[in-house]
């Protein structure tokens, strides 16, 4: 069982840090592409946002990785979860001025509108799924799982920021 959750912690680590790398060479084609006068900061702005919250979700699961090679599956000690809470705020504000950047960018940018969009929606898909609403399910076990039940549950993270408060 340890060595189960281990790797699987070490898979979620591994697998949030590359799709970071990856989605930066995604975009350093896409500024290759449009060239760089052209990409708006709005875009920029929503880019910027998703690698944000994807190197939460990195940190967090490499500070679960570590703590269960060190034996302890409990919740992640107070410190780093009022890092995370400190982090949640911020998503939120940002995503938040974020949305007048919608309108601005569909006016005055209709060419990046939907490249923007797309970033901007994939930051909030990923801020829910860190911490509210686990939004990914990986195994057949973790489907069936959910069509069994026919509800979707916390993720780990907000239950462990539930029992900071």
């Amino acid at each position: 069982m340890h060595n189960k959750v281990k790797k699987k912690l070490l898979h979620l680590y591994t697998g949030e840090l590359t799709a970071t790398i990856v989605f930066i060479f995604v975009w350093l084609v896409y500024l290759q592409k449009y060239e760089w006068a052209s990409v708006t900061g709005y875009t920029a702005y929503a880019f910027s946002l998703l690698e944000f919250i994807l190197l939460q979700g990195t940190y967090y699961w490499y500070l679960k990785y570590n703590q269960i090679k060190l034996g302890d599956l409990g919740a992640l000690p107070d410190r780093w979860l009022r890092l995370f809470k400190a982090c949640k705020l911020i998503n939120v504000v940002l995503i938040v001025l974020g949305v007048p950047l919608i309108i601005v960018q569909l006016s005055s940018f209709p060419a990046n509108f939907y490249f923007f969009l797309f970033l901007y929606l994939f930051a909030i898909g990923e801020y829910i799924n860190y911490y509210h609403i686990r939004l990914s399910y990986q195994t057949s076990e973790e489907i069936n799982d959910w069509l069994l039940h026919k509800k979707l549950r916390s993720s780990r993270l907000a239950r462990e920021l539930k029992k900071l408060n």
